[in-house]
Order: structure tokens, then C-alpha cells, then sequence
């Protein structure tokens, strides 16, 4: 169970919420390896790495059309239906980010806008290992479809009898997506990061995995290919008072902790009696859990801290930064107005983490080991560039060159400012 903490002082802060650190070297030695092969071989290096690692490769990587229909008879009306109204949420949520900015006049007759472009190509990742992710098919392809890029790529592990898992290509159908591979792990990621007869090159990867697709990751981002960004264990902070529910403070763990050993798992009170009860409901729904192996592990490596108040304890969660945030206190609404670091926040008794990890329509990628002091979850901006434009008027330009062929002069770059001299020389 979870190690209770009582009244630490915040000077313990870096330590107690520190995560574990793994080596990568060894990984990063073979991940290095494998990639330098798939540039060399393309895909006869992408068909024996997935041999080796997912046990079945076939002679064409690429889903058919055949197999998104079967995909679709595969499933059940209740499972289609509540993708769909998933997908419809998350568009909606989505579609509201779409904001054209107004070009703006800095000064008479200079004009300066920014134009919404998208990412021409970029490759979605969806990990299948413990859980198929159907659900990061519509989190990534939406915003995908949303921003217009012109060619989107997914790839997927494939099931022990060698098929992409049916909801996984109804979720990416939903999308628009059509091209998606049966492709796992580090060949996955460098066949779309370097391209292959099969797969195409992209310019921008995104989707979570273990720890040998995250460092594939980075280590493409090295060859400037464009990753949204470092994937690490799952987290969950809760912040809960006496006036909490016990059994939704100890369900709202565990769907993180079952997440897999390594996930992390804080709770957070100004309640002992909260604490000590909420431990007892954790034992009794553990139990219950078919991955209560993986959380029982998670649980383990997890802290209760007992403080004294919610400013204290908002201070905390500030500083520990985490993916996501449940708070579930009286005054919930007004603690979140607090948040400044966190990843996506869940606030009141009614809203379960589970709720945007599916459904609700706000992202579930997003960052993890403390990113959230940073940076956001994935949006529609994750798939699009924003290229600035201006405009200048030969007036413009008489009134805003002498400031420039100044500012240029004083940094010693003659030819910045004989560009600006060598039109306002010419009297226009």
C-alpha cells in the first residue's frame, strides 16, 4: 500500500516528489543500433526487428480496406457507439482551438499576421503491449484530421494472431486515417522517421510507449525529426479533503496505478482520518481488480502526505508538476483556480480521470515527469506550424527604416541596414 507521510516540511519537497530515474545507456546502444539499420536496410531491417520483437511480421506491413471492415464487424454496437460519441466529444473540444488571429498594424503602413499552416506529414504511435490505446487513435488523430495534414501515418503492434486490434482501426477510420501499419516498438518509430519502401517518412511523431519507443524518440529528434514530446510513466496527484468520498478518492488511484508498475500515484489531504480510510477502501477494491498485480506495484512506490492545509498542499502538487490533477475537496472549484503546473486537472467528486482519458474531449497526452512546469497536453496546435507574414508600405517603410538601419549599424551588421538605406536612398 501507499507509504503515509505526516506534515513533512516543503523542504523535502525535491526529494519525496522526486521520480525514479532510469538509465537509459543500454537502450540507447541498441535503440542506435537498430535505427542505423532500418536507414541502411529500410524495411527488410523494420520486417526482422518486428519478427524478433513482436513475433509476426507480415509480407505487407499496410492495413487494407478489407481489414478496416473487419474491424468494424468485429466490435460491438455498444463499443461503436461509444467511440463515436467519444470522437464527436473530442472533435467539438478540439474544433474550438481553431482561432484565426486578425493581422495586426505595429506601426502606419507596416503589417505583420501569422497564417495557421499544418504539419504536411506526421506519424501517430499507438501502443498496443498490456492494452490496446484505441483511445490515443482518437486523442492524436483528431487534431490530425482537424489541422488538415495532408498525410497522416499510424502505426500499431500487432495482436498475437498477427491482426492490428479492430477498435484501434475503427478509432483511426473515425479519424480519416487509412494508412496504418502493423508495426511495434523501435522499428515502428524508425520507419517513420527515416521512411521505407512501405512506410512513409513523416515529420513529426507523436504517442506514448515504453521505454524503448521513448528513447527512439529522442534519439530521432536528433536527426530533426519533430516529436511532441518525452513519454514517461503515467501520474496522478489527488487532492482530497475530509468532506471526499473515500471510494472515489481510492478508484481514482487505482485506474492510474493499474496503468503498470512504474506509474505514479500521489494523494495529498489535510484529512488523517481521510488517509487512514482511504487506505482500507484501496485494499477492498484492489481485490477486484483483474490488474491488481501491476497496481499493488504502483502502489507500493506511491506516497499519502499528510499537511496541514490545502495551501500547503497546493504548494505541493505546484512543485511536484503532475499529468494529471483530481481535486476532490468543498472548495474544489476555487482550489483549481491555484493550479499553475499540472497537465490536465479534474475537478469536483463527478470527474474522474477516466473521463478525459476517454471521453470527455480534452487530450489525454500529455507530459509527464514534471514537463507540466513547461509545457501542455498534445492540442491542435500540436499539428500545425504558425509562419508570420508582413507587409510594408513604401510609407511604412520611410517611418520604420531608420530605426532598423540604426539597431543593424549597432550590431555591426552593415549589410542589414544598407538593405533598408538602399530603398529609402531611392526616394521611392
Amino acid at each position: 500500500m501507499m507509504q503515509q507521510i505526516d506534515y513533512p516540511d516543503f523542504m523535502q519537497a525535491v526529494s519525496l516528489l522526486a521520480r525514479p530515474t532510469v538509465d537509459t545507456s543500454a537502450q540507447r546502444a541498441k535503440v542506435l543500433a537498430m535505427l542505423d539499420a532500418i536507414k541502411l536496410e529500410g524495411d527488410a531491417a523494420v520486417q526482422r526487428f518486428a519478427l524478433q520483437f513482436d513475433g509476426f511480421v507480415p509480407d505487407v506491413l499496410e492495413a487494407s480496406s478489407d481489414d478496416f471492415s473487419w474491424a468494424e464487424q468485429q466490435l460491438s454496437e455498444d463499443l461503436k457507439s461509444a467511440i463515436r460519441q467519444a470522437y464527436s466529444n473530442i472533435k467539438r473540444f478540439h474544433a474550438a482551438q481553431q482561432v484565426q488571429e486578425a493581422p495586426v498594424e505595429t506601426q502606419p503602413g507596416v503589417l505583420c499576421w501569422r497564417k495557421t499552416v499544418p504539419i504536411e506529414r506526421v506519424g501517430l504511435y499507438i501502443p498496443g503491449g498490456t492494452a490496446p490505446l484505441f483511445s490515443t487513435a482518437l486523442m492524436l488523430g483528431v487534431p490530425a484530421q482537424l489541422a488538415g495534414c495532408k498525410e497522416v501515418v499510424l502505426c500499431t503492434p500487432p495482436q498475437s494472431d498477427g491482426k492490428i486490434h479492430p477498435a484501434v482501426l475503427f478509432a483511426a477510420g473515425l479519424c480519416g486515417i487509412r494508412r496504418v501499419f502493423k508495426l511495434g516498438g523501435v522499428q515502428a518509430i524508425g520507419a517513420m522517421a527515416y521512411g521505407t519502401a512501405q512506410v512513409p517518412r513523416v515529420w513529426k511523431i507523436f504517442g506514448p510507449g515504453n521505454l524503448w519507443v521513448t528513447v527512439a524518440k529522442q534519439m530521432v529528434s536528433l536527426d530533426g525529426i519533430a516529436i511532441d514530446m518525452p513519454a514517461g510513466p503515467s501520474e496522478v496527484a489527488v487532492l482530497a479533503d475530509a468532506a471526499a468520498k473515500t471510494a472515489y478518492v481510492a478508484a481514482d488511484l487505482l485506474s492510474q496505478a493499474e496503468h503498470g508498475a512504474d506509474s505514479q500515484v500521489l494523494l495529498l489531504s489535510d484529512s488523517a482520518e481521510l488517509l487512514q480510510k482511504v487506505a482500507v477502501e484501496l485494499a477492498d477494491q484492489l481485490e477486484k481488480l483483474p490488474r491488481k498485480l501491476f497496481a499493488a506495484q504502483a502502489l507500493a512506490q506511491s506516497k499519502a502526505l499528510l499537511l496541514h492545509s490545502m495551501e500547503e498542499a497546493m504548494r505541493w502538487i505546484n512543485a511536484y508538476a503532475p499529468e494529471h490533477l483530481i481535486i476532490q475537496t468543498a472548495d474544489a472549484t476555487q482550489l483549481a483556480e491555484k493550479v499553475i503546473n499540472a497537465g490536465s486537472v479534474f475537478i469536483g467528486p463527478y470527474t474522474p480521470e477516466s473521463a478525459g482519458d476517454y471521453a470527455s474531449g480534452t487530450n489525454h497526452t500529455l507530459p509527464t515527469g514534471g514537463y507540466a512546469r513547461v509545457s501542455g497536453g498534445v492540442a491542435l496546435d500540436s499539428f500545425v506550424k504558425k509562419i508570420t507574414f508582413q507587409q510594408i508600405s513604401e510609407a511604412g517603410l520611410q517611418g520604420l527604416g531608420p530605426a532598423v538601419e540604426t539597431m543593424a549599424r549597432a550590431e555591426g551588421l552593415e549589410a542589414h541596414a544598407r538593405a533598408v538605406s538602399i530603398r529609402l536612398d531611392a526616394k521611392f
